[in-house]
This record gives structure tokens, C-alpha cells and sequence, in this order.
């Protein structure tokens, strides 16, 4: 098969062996000024700068958004958030309808797998469209802070699964993708990186994924793989390391979070280092270029194949930016971007302009004397969002169901997670500006750090600082009223939630919470209203009803706790508990055959859930299953049933 579709390309570029393996690694929050291939001589890379060394290594790509989800989605769609309706991590779904990467290749009879490293990417998001593997599997059930780890996995037991999973794969042609977490904050590496880098944890777990990715390459190597696949490694975005009172990312939209590592490998094609700009929506056409295969018309990016074989176009790839995050989460304005050539326009309530070729790290801004510049780079920034919104606006946005427990999780990776939020709130109305609030985004996100560490009054403390700046602001009081709910003060967590509120009426999760916190206080019928209300405020919320349920049975009332069951289990399938609530309830009902279908089911999803092989085990001796009852009360026991 013909790996490239380019005119007049070299013979030595046609593979001999069939079709080629498409490997792509990306390593979340990399900087690029953080490797040895990119200037860092402090730093140990070497298995990153060899791969660097024998491919295209871009020396000025950028990541269109600086959050993980949205990142990705634009890189495995090739399309930029207003097209995807991907802006955020929270109440954001790839759209069914999208075109990804791994459903080209797998409808062109490739082996897809997905191995990942932070629950951001959970499949729930989305993203395993056109996998035939995707290992998530994280846990969201248990919210203490004990077990923080369940939301993130490291690098060495991500490649460990990718390595079994090339042990078994069929000698057909496979599109692998590996997910590497560590340079994520927290900044944790493990030995011997942690003393090697001391007093530089950042740089430490750098070189830990960069030890993961020599293991994967050396694996492929072994197996006789590396020399037939085409390899593309990227950073999904960078980190702010205190450049302009960014600690982490996000929140602004300068290069320290948007300037990305990206080398791109194809048999054959030789090494090159190509100056020329790049965005993560080219890395997708320009896979499948050089795997010949047709590039799907929702494609906003441009292939970069003719710049890594050598035979550069004068095309420029569209270095469009944004994050909605201020705006979604804490009501103050998002941020957009364009770069080109160098100029860089940043559209916020006081706009910017930079010659990031004069002034790299953006501090010198350029606007007042350069009005005329700068509205001609804002008409071209509305251009390109125009040309590439859809006619129905702002993408075709799809929303997850509501998991609390998933909002948790985000909130240990330190995703703010507080409000899905709405573009709605960009009407026209002044907004403060991001520059205006790091200070107090900081503050928010140390309480949330020490929140989910169990500092609870630390978290307070922080809390009450940053509300003196921000008196209304919603996802400080709901922070506090968390913060209240774990240290079992439920007077003054009932008064946060209800404060969170009025602020925002409609913020179905404090509404949640409230229900949750009246069960603690023992007003049941208070917490009935709180709960059913969070259901109507959000259908998809099925832990509430799944605590309707439970609240219904304590009130003796059967019936309605059987519906509010069945409908946190029609909302989620995957919800073991509220088939093991089923189950138990069938039998109460004599209902055993209903009763073994749906606890069957709950060990199938939690094989792990002792109480539901319990019951299980109950379900059989109703129907006459004996030794089938037998075995599943050895199992409850084996889990410890209590």
C-alpha cells in the first residue's frame, strides 16, 4: 500500500510491508522549552529527543485550547471547539456525530486502542469513539481523599497496559494511542527523579513519561513495529509555571500554556526541523495523508505531510486560541486568540498584542501603540470563528449525564468542575477580565487543592481571602459549603448551599448537596424536595435519583423508591448500585426472576460489590439455583460483605 499521497514524493517513502501502524503519544502539560530536542539542556529527554532526531520536530506548534479534553478532541477530530462544542472538561461530550482519527482508521480495518492516564479523558467524554480498547478505568464511586490516586494513572502502568495489549493484538495494521499524565500538577515524580530533580518536580516527572515512551519504543522495536508505523508525539498544552501569575493552565491563553512539543515520524521521510507555524488540528490530516487515505470533509486543519517529506507548501495553518474557562465557571469573560507570523492578538475586556518573535514570553504589549495592527488581527480572529462555527452556533454541543462523583475527581486533578455555565452569559454584559482575577483563581484553586487533601479549614481560610475580592462569586461559596458538608458542619453547609443559590438558581449540583446535607440534618422532607428538584434542574443526574430512591424506602413508600431506581438506572446503565437497589427490592416484591436479571447485571458492572453477590446469591436460592447461590455467597464473603 502506498503510504503518501504527495506529488512526486520518493520511492524510498513507499512502505514495503503493507499498510503502516499509526502510534501517537501525548504527554500532557509538556512545554516544549522543557525538553532537550527544544533547547533544555538541564533536563534528561533522551528517548524523546532521539524520536525528535529521526523525524519532523515542529518548533512552533501550539494547542488551539489549554485544557486536556478539549485539547485532545481537537486533536483526534482535527477540528477547532467551535466546531466540536469541546470548550471545557465539565458538561462537555464529543459529539456522536464527530469524525474521529480512530473511526477513520478503524472503518479503514485497523486495530484501534486507547490507553490513558487521567479520568479528564474517561470515556464518558466521549473520546473512545472508534476504539476497539479504551482503558480507563477509573474509579468515581469513593470520595474520600484517601484515594485521589483512582483518578489518575502513572505512566509506567499505562504503558504496561499499552505492552500487553501489543503482546495480543492480530499482526493487522493498529492505531495505538497512549496518554501520559505525570507532568500534570501535582508534580509527584517517583524515584530516582525525584531527587535527581530536586526542588524541580516538574521536570522530574518529565523525565519519568520520557522514560515511559523509551520502553514503548524500544517494545515496538523488538516486536520488528517501529520501522512500518508512522509515530506523532504532541503536548496537549503546556504550563503557566508562574509566567504572568499562572502557576498551572487554563486560565490564560499566552504561549507558556498554548506553545507545544509536536515531531511527526513517517517511514522513510527523513529528519528535518520545520520552523513553520502548526496547531494540533493538523496532526489528523496529516496522519492520514500519509497513510493515503481521504480526509474527512469536517477537517478544519491542514495537513503537514508535504513540510515532514520536504516539500513544503506555502499554506499556514490557522493558530486560532481560546479558553471559556473564566466565563464558564467563574462569570468572568473568556479569552481568544490569534497568532500569525509572529503577531499575536489576544481578544479580552482590555485587549493585547504581542511580537512573540521580540518578546517570547508576552510582556510588552503592543495594543496602544498599534491600534490600526490590532483591529486587523481582531477582524481575522472573527473571520476564522465565524468560518468555522456551524450555522446552528457554537458546535453541536452534547452534555454528559451529571455524576457527582465524577465532579470529584475532576476536582482532585484540579479541574475546577464547579459549573457547566453557558455561552449565554457572554450577551453583551461586562465581564471582568481574567488579568483582573488571578489572584483570586489562585486562592481558589490552592482551597480546592487543600479541600481534597482534607485541609478543610485551610480551605476555608483561603476561601474567605479570595472572597473579599469576589463577594458573588458562585464557586467560592459552593467550595465553602463543600468544604462544610466534609467536616460534618451541616448548619453552616446548608447556609453556604443555599447562599450558592441565589446566586445561581439553577446550579443543580448545590442543589444536589443541599438534599444531601438536609438527610445528614434529618429533614427527609426537605431533602426529598432538594433532591427531586436537582432532577428536574438535571434529568441526568442520576445519583439523585438514586438518593430518592433510598430516601423513598426510609419513608416506606416502595413503589416510589422502585421508579426513582429504575430511573438512576435507566440514566446510567453502568451505575452497579442502583441495579443492586433493584435487585434487593425485587425480592422484597417476590419479583426473583426481575431480581436475578438485574443483580447479574450489577456484578457484571461492579464485580467487586460484595453486597450484590450477596443478594445475587439470594436471587438464585429464590428461583432454585442452588449451587449458583452457593457460589455467589462465596464470593460476597471472599469481598467481606458485611
Amino acid at each position: 500500500m502506498i503510504l503518501l499521497s504527495v506529488a512526486n514524493a520518493p520511492n524510498r517513502l513507499l512502505a514495503a510491508e503493507g499498510p503502516a501502524n499509526v502510534v501517537v503519544i501525548t504527554i500532557d502539560t509538556l512545554r516544549a522549552d522543557h525538553l532537550g530536542c527544544y533547547g533544555d539542556h538541564s533536563i534528561a529527554t533522551p528517548n524523546l529527543d532521539a524520536l525528535a532526531r529521526g523525524a519532523a520536530r515542529f518548533t512552533h506548534a501550539f494547542t488551539p485550547v489549554p485544557i486536556t479534553l478539549p485539547a485532545h478532541t481537537a486533536l483526534f477530530t482535527g477540528s477547532f471547539p467551535m466546531a466540536t462544542g469541546v470548550h471545557d472538561f465539565s458538561g462537555n461530550k464529543v459529539p456522536t456525530s464527530a469524525v474521529t482519527l480512530a473511526k477513520v482508521l478503524r472503518d479503514h480495518g485497523y486495530s484501534t486502542a486507547a490507553f490513558l492516564g487521567a479520568a479528564v479523558l474517561d470515556s464518558r467524554f466521549g473520546l473512545n469513539q472508534g476504539f476497539d480498547t479504551y482503558f480507563d478505568h477509573f474509579d468515581f464511586d469513593r470520595l474520600d481523599e484517601t484515594n485521589l490516586d483512582m483518578a489518575k494513572r502513572g505512566g509506567d502502568q499505562v504503558i504496561d497496559n499499552a505492552l500487553e495489549w501489543l503482546k495480543a493484538n492480530p499482526r493487522r495494521p493498529f492505531f495505538l494511542w497512549v496518554h501520559l499524565y505525570d507532568a500534570h500538577y501535582p508534580y509527584t515524580p517517583p524515584e530516582p527523579y525525584a531527587t535527581r530533580y530536586a526542588g524541580r518536580p516538574y521536570d522530574g516527572e518529565i523525565a519519568f513519561d520520557d522514560a515511559q515512551v523509551g520502553r514503548l519504543i524500544a517494545f515496538l522495536r523488538e516486536l520488528g513495529l517501529f520501522d512500518n508505523t508512522v509515530l506523532a508525539v504532541a503536548g496537549d498544552h503546556g504550563e503557566g509555571l508562574g509566567e504572568h501569575g499562572e502557576k498551572t493552565h487554563g486560565f490564560f491563553v499566552y504561549n507558556s500554556t498554548l506553545h507545544i512539543p509536536l515531531f511527526v515520524r513517517v517511514p522513510g521521510a527523513g529528519a528535518r526541523t520545520i520552523e513553520k507555524e502548526a496547531s494540533l488540528v493538523d496532526v489528523m490530516p496529516t496522519l492520514l495523508q500519509a497513510l493515503h487515505l481521504p480526509i474527512p470533509p469536517s477537517v478544519q486543519g491542514r495537513s503537514l505531510l508535504g513540510d515532514v517529506v520536504g516539500k513544503p507548501s506555502p499554506s499556514a495553518s490557522n493558530l486560532y486560541a481560546e479558553t471559556y474557562l473564566p466565563l464558564l465557571h467563574f462569570h468572568w469573560s473568556q479569552l481568544r486568540a490569534l497568532q500569525s507570523g509572529g503577531l499575536k492578538y489576544i481578544e479580552a475586556p482590555r485587549p493585547e498584542l504581542y511580537d512573540t518573535r521580540t518578546d517570547p514570553h508576552e510582556s510588552r504589549n503592543l495594543l496602544p501603540g498599534k491600534q490600526a495592527l490590532s483591529h486587523e488581527m481582531r477582524d481575522r480572529l472573527q473571520t476564522l470563528e465565524r468560518r468555522y462555527t456551524p450555522a446552528s452556533g457554537g458546535g453541536a454541543r452534547e452534555t454528559e449525564a451529571t455524576d457527582p462523583a465524577l465532579a470529584d475527581r475532576l476536582r482532585s486533578l484540579g479541574y475546577v468542575a464547579i459549573s457547566g455555565g453557558s455561552f449565554s452569559d457572554a450577551s453583551g454584559k461586562a465581564l471582568p477580565d481574567p488579568k483582573d482575577r488571578i489572584r483570586v483563581y489562585d486562592l481558589f484553586s490552592q482551597a480546592m487543592a487543600d479541600g481534597q487533601h482534607g485541609r478543610y479549614t485551610e480551605s476555608l481560610a483561603k476561601l474567605g481571602e479570595a472572597e473579599k475580592t469576589e463577594p458573588s462569586s458562585l464557586p467560592v461559596r459552593y467550595l465553602q459549603a463543600l468544604d462544610y458538608f466534609r467536616l460534618k458542619d451541616f448548619p453552616r453547609a446548608m447556609e453556604r448551599f443555599k447562599s450558592a443559590l441565589e446566586l445561581d438558581p439553577k446550579f443543580s449540583l448545590a442543589t444536589y448537596y443541599l438534599g444531601l446535607t438536609q438527610i445528614q440534618a434529618g429533614d427527609m422532607n426537605a431533602a426529598t424536595a432538594s433532591l427531586q428538584h436537582a432532577l428536574e434542574l438535571d434529568p441526568t443526574n442520576f445519583a439523585a435519583a438514586y438518593n430518592l430512591g433510598t430516601l423513598e424506602l426510609k419513608q416506606n413508600r416502595v413503589q416510589h423508591g422502585l421508579h426513582h431506581f429504575e430511573q438512576a438506572a435507566q440514566i446510567n446503565p453502568n451505575y452497579a448500585p442502583a441495579f443492586e437497589a433493584l435487585g434487593e427490592l425485587y425480592l422484597y416484591l417476590h419479583r426473583n426472576d426481575d431480581a436475578v436479571r438485574s443483580l447479574e447485571h450489577a456484578v457484571a458492572v461492579a464485580p467487586s460489590l460484595a453486597k450484590a453477590h450477596y443478594n445475587l446469591g439470594r436471587a438464585y436460592q429464590a428461583v432454585g439455583r442452588t449451587a449458583d447461590a452457593q457460589n455467589e455467597f462465596a464470593r460476597a464473603q471472599s469481598l467481606h460483605t458485611p
